[in-house]
């Protein structure tokens, strides 16, 4: 493994890619992977991959690229870029960030307090290419040289690097080898964002040259926007899927489950984030069972996007945000609903009860807020009945990125956890500075070639670490063991990454959502609601 990569490095045109990462040159995790060779083998990209597409970075192809066929092809791509570059520095192109990204690119001190709280950085046992700076050093430099056209001296002070396309190329796949999880702002004493530094390209490359994982583009926010979902599902098929899941629910808990669909002048319109429906059905079913419990006035929409609050476009195109974020609004406002609340879904949060506020205005700007602090007010009210006991298993906590760290919804949920589960164990580090789950920033949902496993052994292994440092001591695989996780694409990488490292048949590490432990916990359904088995 090349440690020693420099910045000049990504303009090479070898063909070989830059960083080669082995098992043995990452950081270690504890008990029962001391040896790294316990871990699962990385997989190699096939020649046809190599061929087809750029892999020049180190091993892993996210993206898949198209490699051009001709130096004018290249040529015509790096113009796009620079177009692009020259535009995210306008106010008029990007009114949104500019002043935070301005920041970065001017004010950096190089002081690497920033590498020291990144989880992948750290993970892959400190290599060049992961620094949170490395990515951001390569964008001052272009700021500096093609924006604001510096000469010699500015080459002198500030760097030089050449523009080409193996560089492009090579940008475009560090872009993704980023979780976006801004550790690295809350932690510099500047304020400089590496994490939006990573965003702002991944903007320039969907934008301006029409590059984006597929994933989050053409099956996420592209489907969303035409279907009304980016799991593909139409109004009518949710609709199925709900009362099914209703039906489910009252054979579980033996009481009565009726979700309102499209209810005018509710209090609260809930949106799920609708990979739940298909993967996690116990989730919304929960939700169901607490807020008709409570006496909620609540209702589902049917609206285009209205049932699912996924939004793709925060991480890499504020267009496509912009676009699904209007949707949901104008489901609310079709309603006439007081509020919109959010699911458990982390990006879903950031997007619209933070971003969103640059763009829903006027009778639009419905006001929004987490679902977290309207259960703690249910559960800390005693609006229904709940008998701890019924949680009497270990529980860890995971802190959704998004809804902690960038939002500082970090108490609700620990207050209910700490009412209905004894064995309550923090992680540790937690709350504001617990660590991504590798997941985010669609990670999680990223699983073309052999980005797996990048995504479990170095974005996720610092989130391994935490959980198995949380139950170490009862790792006996006859004892259930309760991974928390209010977000569902955080529950996406813990599926895939527990069953990556075969937690599950191994040492019965569970995961799940807030709301399951609550139903699981009240008094007036069946006992066993949380089934101790593999999802």
């Amino acid at each position: 493994m090349k440690k020693d990569i420099r910045l000049e490095d990504l303009s090479k045109r070898e063909k070989e890619p830059l960083v080669h990462l082995e098992k043995k040159d990452l950081m270690p995790l504890p008990y029962p992977f001391e040896d790294p060779e316990q871990e699962p083998s990385f997989a190699e990209l096939s020649e046809q991959i190599r061929e087809k597409y750029e892999c020049g970075l180190d091993d892993t192809c996210a993206v898949n690229v198209p490699k051009p066929g001709t130096k004018e092809e290249e040529d015509a791509l790096v113009a796009k870029f620079l177009s692009g570059l020259e535009k995210l520095f306008t106010k008029e192109n990007n009114w949104t960030f500019l002043q935070p990204l301005l920041l970065s690119m001017e004010h950096c001190a190089k002081c690497q307090t920033c590498s020291e709280a990144c989880h992948i950085y750290e993970a892959s046992g400190k290599n060049e290419l992961y620094r949170p700076t490395f990515r951001s050093e390569v964008m001052r430099r272009l700021y500096f040289k093609h924006v604001k056209h510096g000469g010699l001296l500015s080459a002198w002070q500030h760097g030089d690097i050449e523009i080409n396309w193996p560089l492009i190329a090579r940008l475009i796949e560090l872009s993704y080898r980023c979780n976006l999880c801004r550790r690295c702002a809350q932690t510099c004493p500047i304020g400089a964002d590496n994490g939006l530094v990573a965003h702002e390209l991944r903007k320039i490359f969907s934008q301006e040259m029409g590059i984006a994982a597929k994933e989050l583009h053409e099956t996420g926010s592209m489907l969303q926007l035409k279907v009304g979902s980016s799991t593909g599902m139409n109004a009518v098929v949710v609709k199925d899927n709900i009362e099914f899941i209703d039906e489910d629910m009252e054979e579980k808990i033996g009481i009565k489950v009726e979700t309102p669909w499209d209810v005018e002048g509710a209090d609260v319109l809930l949106i799920h984030n609708a990979g739940e429906i298909l993967a996690w059905p116990e989730n919304p079913g929960a939700f169901a069972v607490i807020l008709n419990a409570a006496g909620i006035k609540w209702t589902l929409s049917s609206e285009v996007a209205g049932y699912d609050s996924i939004n793709y476009g925060v991480w890499y195109d504020d267009a496509q945000f912009a676009r699904v974020a209007v949707k949901h609004a104008e489901a609310a406002k079709k309603l006439g609903v007081k509020k919109i609340v959010l699911g458990e879904c982390g990006h879903a949060h950031k997007a619209l009860t933070v971003i969103a506020d640059r763009v829903l205005t006027g009778d639009l700007n419905i006001p929004r807020e987490s679902s977290m602090t309207l259960i703690r007010d249910i559960v800390m009210n005693d609006r229904i009945k709940l008998d701890p006991g019924r949680n009497d298993f270990p529980v860890t906590l995971h802190d959704p990125c998004n809804m902690v760290r960038l939002m500082g919804v970090v108490e609700p949920q620990r207050e209910v956890i700490r009412k209905i589960c004894p064995q309550f164990r923090e992680m540790t580090p937690h709350g504001v500075d617990n660590y991504c789950c590798g997941g985010g920033s669609g990670f999680a949902i990223m699983s073309g070639n052999n980005f797996p496993d990048w995504r479990f052994q170095v974005a996720g292994r610092k989130k391994m670490e935490q959980i198995l440092n949380a139950f170490s001591d009862c790792m006996d695989p006859s004892i259930p063991k309760y991974l928390c996780a209010p977000c569902s694409n955080c529950k996406g990488q813990f599926r895939d990454l527990l069953a990556y490292y075969d937690m599950w048949n191994k040492h019965k590490i569970n995961y799940g959502g807030l709301v399951e432990l609550i139903v699981n916990a009240m008094v007036d359904v069946k006992p066993g609601f949380i089934e101790w088995e593999w999802h």
